[in-house]
């Protein structure tokens, strides 16, 4: 089994900063990709960024540079800094993982639970 655990999230300010962190466990052999996407009630879930297993990073069209994300491989966790957050920026936010399983040829799509992010004043 796979679990990805999510943390971080909660109610700041119109301009203020949050960071997310996930953690993946279990029995993983390998992970591609780690990244966050987010979804409000009556939208599509959205790519917020996405870190592959070269380092290639991708992101949102909205993060316009506000966004960073890493990831630390020792430890099978993705982290992402929230700067200069707006109140549009209110939402659910999963974390995603590309991990393939020991004992098992093919990669698989793994979501966290989810944890709110709230930018009110």
């Amino acid at each position: 089994q796979v679990q990805l655990v999510e943390s971080g999230g909660g109610l700041v300010q119109p301009g203020g900063s949050l960071r997310l962190s996930c953690a993946a466990s279990g029995d993983i052999f390998s992970i591609n990709t780690m990244g966050w996407y987010r979804q409000t009630p009556g939208k599509e879930r959205e790519l917020v960024a996405v870190s592959g297993s070269g380092g290639k990073l991708n992101f949102g069209d909205f993060v316009k540079g506000r966004f960073t994300i890493s990831r630390d491989n020792a430890k099978n966790m993705v982290h992402l800094q929230m700067n200069s957050l707006k109140l549009e920026d209110t939402a659910v936010y999963y974390c995603n993982a590309n991990i393939r399983r020991s004992g098992f040829a093919v990669t698989m799509d793994y979501w966290g639970q989810g944890t709110q992010v709230t930018v009110s004043s």
